[in-house]
């Protein structure tokens, strides 16, 4: 098969080139497209012989489409119309435009593609911009098939649950096998905005082929009812239970396969401010667990929801740390937390949950700064350090997949 020519839309830090790369699937990415300007620097340090386009995606003509002669799609759209913690704005928020550029585009280009894979948030499967996409498929006789998959799914101990969609020019349905640890069901629009029981679609049949299931489990954190009763720290029997049994999963992976093994770790240690405000809502691993929550950009600056902490001391019981807390001083209090030697991911580590390899370079928020495989003295004080975590929402970060 000759090597197939990809257009690379929302390129951000090139995660879909890199997945693309390490596929093995013989492709060219004749075009990346995106306006973040320190996103395409790490893009250009890590693919210096791809065309990457600094520019709108709105902006580009479709006879502009054409010339690039392209057979594949690679895209991410904004996420933030269709996350489930933001405004949800959907196709009325002006981060949608670019996307819905690309579908007055397609049915009108010279000559279709052959395949489109797209991913998103979770959300963007109960939106009305997804629906919008299906339909425009259908139109210009697609096939496709949509999943919800976290790195879980592949082994990798972190939560990221994510949308894809993978369509074909042909007219046989596609049918994928799909791993067992793979979450296939998500809900429709309808059930989504209904106050009744809710019910899903079952992504295992393609898009000629739908049923109506029982949802199943989430892969959320289990957030409290109110009614139950809290454990040591904000923690509920239930979450417990839950915890203990991701951690018993030998299908997924230790996170200590994804540590840096460095000495000196003391810029990423917790400072005792953190400590003291945020301990009861710190979601704490160790080196031997096989989960870790998802990863936002605001960590290392806000602690609350915002990604897992590292326990450092693997001998120490973290009940008996916690235990009877409430009533110690703070100087009591500190001696105690601090037993656990609690400490934030590095970037290089954060890196590794999200499938990057170790030769793709991190670089800072200007082209001559440090990169990541560095330790940075106040690393989570800085912006460039962080830029990771930054991009991470511009990157496709298809490297999930």
């Amino acid at each position: 098969m000759e090597p197939l020519r990809v257009l690379e839309l929302y390129s951000g830090i090139g995660g879909m080139h890199q997945a693309l790369k390490d596929s093995c699937v013989s492709a060219e990415v004749v075009a990346a497209i995106d306006v973040n300007t320190i996103a395409n620097e790490v893009y250009r340090h890590n693919f210096p012989h791809t065309q990457l386009w600094a520019k709108t995606i709105e902006g580009i003509s479709l006879q502009e489409f054409n010339q690039l002669s392209f057979n594949m799609i690679l895209m991410s759209p904004p996420c933030q119309p269709f996350t489930r913690i933001g405004l949800q704005g959907d196709v009325s928020d002006p981060r949608t435009k670019s996307f819905l550029h690309v579908l007055h585009v397609l049915p009108r280009l010279q000559k279709l593609p052959k395949y489109i894979l797209l991913e998103n948030v979770k959300g963007f499967e109960v939106s009305s911009t997804r629906d919008l996409f299906v339909q425009t498929l259908e139109n210009c006789g697609f096939k496709y098939q949509e999943f919800l998959l976290s790195p879980t799914s592949l082994g990798i101990p972190n939560s990221r649950l994510r949308y894809f969609l993978i369509a074909k020019l042909q007219s046989e349905p596609l049918s994928f096998q799909i791993p067992g640890q793979v979450l296939v069901e998500f809900p429709t629009v309808e059930a989504a905005n209904s106050q009744g029981p809710t019910v899903t679609v079952d992504v295992r049949k393609n898009s000629e082929e739908r049923k109506i299931e029982p949802n199943p489990p989430s892969d959320d954190n289990t957030q409290c009812s109110g009614k139950e009763t809290f454990l040591f720290k904000l923690e509920t029997a239930e979450e417990r239970k839950r915890k203990l049994q991701q951690d018993s999963d030998f299908s997924v992976q230790m996170l200590k396969g994804f540590l840096e093994n460095d000495d000196d770790m003391s810029q990423y240690f917790l400072p005792p401010k953190a400590l003291l405000r945020y301990a009861l809502l710190l979601d704490i691993v160790q080196p031997t667990c096989r989960r870790s929550t998802c990863f936002t950009k605001g960590y290392g600056s806000y602690v609350e929801g915002t990604g897992s902490v590292l326990q450092t001391a693997e001998d120490i019981q973290i009940e008996n740390v916690y235990t009877s807390l409430e009533t110690l001083s703070e100087e009591e209090k500190l001696m105690k937390l601090s037993m656990l030697k609690l400490r934030y991911f590095t970037p290089r580590e954060i890196a590794n949950l999200h499938g990057f390899p170790p030769e793709f370079v991190f670089l800072g928020s200007a082209p001559d700064s440090p990169d990541f495989s560095t330790p940075v003295p106040g690393a989570f004080s800085t912006s460039f350090s962080r830029n990771l975590l930054t991009l991470e929402d511009d990157s496709t970060l298809f490297y999930d997949w």
